[in-house]
């Protein structure tokens, strides 16, 4: 079988400049291209990750919101918060932290 034989028994269609020149953009675009499969497949992986990341700072503002508004509302839960988050404390008072020993 010489190379015209084998040529010849590829059907017409196959052989257009239309259907090569379609076949060679396609490749181009989908494999060369600055914006190629790979990178669309990156890009939205990365989006679906910061709106996940969104999702939890958002729920995570409404927590601190409403910790503010309790903590705004009552000068008792306010002292508190400072006592423990802060380790404020009054005059005259002294303050013993007990701070758990490391494993070795």
């Amino acid at each position: 079988m010489s190379a015209l034989e084998i040529f010849e028994r590829v059907p017409r269609f196959l052989r257009s400049f239309y259907f090569l020149a379609g076949v060679a953009f396609l490749v181009w675009m989908f494999l060369f291209d600055a914006n190629d499969f790979v990178k669309q497949y990156d890009m939205y992986a990365k989006w679906q990750e910061l709106q996940t990341d969104k999702q939890y700072y958002l729920r995570e503002i409404d927590k601190v919101k409403s910790d503010r508004a309790e903590l705004l509302s009552s000068p008792e839960l306010l002292e508190k918060f400072a006592r423990e988050k802060y380790i404020m404390k009054r005059p005259g008072e002294d303050v013993f932290l007990l701070v758990p020993a490391e494993k070795k």
